[in-house]
């Protein structure tokens, strides 16, 4: 009767619960748990599963370049970075009322990493995020204008909870892009989370935009 249990849990896809009944039969000790206990036990080891699973998908969505986390921050190099500030991001409450966040300093200053983790602590979180190179971005835009699929592509990153656009301003954008980019912004202020990271200081982003009053 167990096997048969164990066959449907698979069949059933609660690889959580399966786990657990599993190291149950293989010797783990339950015998001092109640009925209600081990109940609670199984429901628990599959909640937990699902969760792992969604985390994983969702970072694996995310397509970020490397790991990073929050707690392996290097606080010792001097970059003018505070850790009271990033505790403070790190709670994710500026995801949550949709502002946005400028990471601006010279190459080698972390500002990946930094973005990187705070997407991280947000698809643990259950948030959908994207990650990706500002430049790359528009020229998939580009083609996907070109195929009539632009408003597909604004529509999913619209519906992404953190938006991760790397090395901003790193190139001048072209007419196309600019407009894209306008698009973009104008879907998410107020209601998503944008990240930019750049090398640029933000007061010359006017000028590499282009436009000024798209700018």
């Amino acid at each position: 009767m167990n096997k048969e249990t164990l066959e449907r849990m698979c069949q059933m896809h609660l690889c959580g619960m399966h786990s657990a009944f599993k190291a149950s039969l293989d010797g783990y000790s339950t015998e001092t748990m109640t009925k209600d206990q081990f109940v609670s036990w199984l429901i628990s080891n599959e909640w937990d599963d699902r969760c792992n699973k969604m985390i994983a998908r969702l970072i694996k969505n995310a397509a970020f370049r490397y790991n990073a986390s929050i707690e392996e921050i290097d606080y010792s190099i001097d970059r003018g970075l505070d850790r009271n500030t990033m505790d403070q991001f790190a709670d994710l409450s500026f995801v949550k009322e949709a502002k946005d966040l400028f990471i601006t300093g010279c190459t080698g200053t972390g500002k990946s990493y930094i973005a990187t983790a705070l997407g991280m602590r947000a698809c643990q979180k259950d948030f959908r995020v994207m990650y990706t190179n500002t430049y790359k971005l528009m020229g998939k835009l580009k083609v996907a204008k070109a195929k009539g699929d632009i408003l597909k592509e604004l529509k999913r990153i619209e519906k992404t909870d953190v938006l991760i656009l790397e090395d901003f301003c790193m190139h001048p954008f072209d007419a196309g892009s600019r407009m894209s980019l306008m698009d973009i912004i104008e879907d998410r202020y107020g209601k998503k989370t944008t990240i930019l990271t750049s090398q640029v200081p933000v007061k010359n982003w006017y000028d590499l935009i282009g436009d000024k009053m798209v700018a």
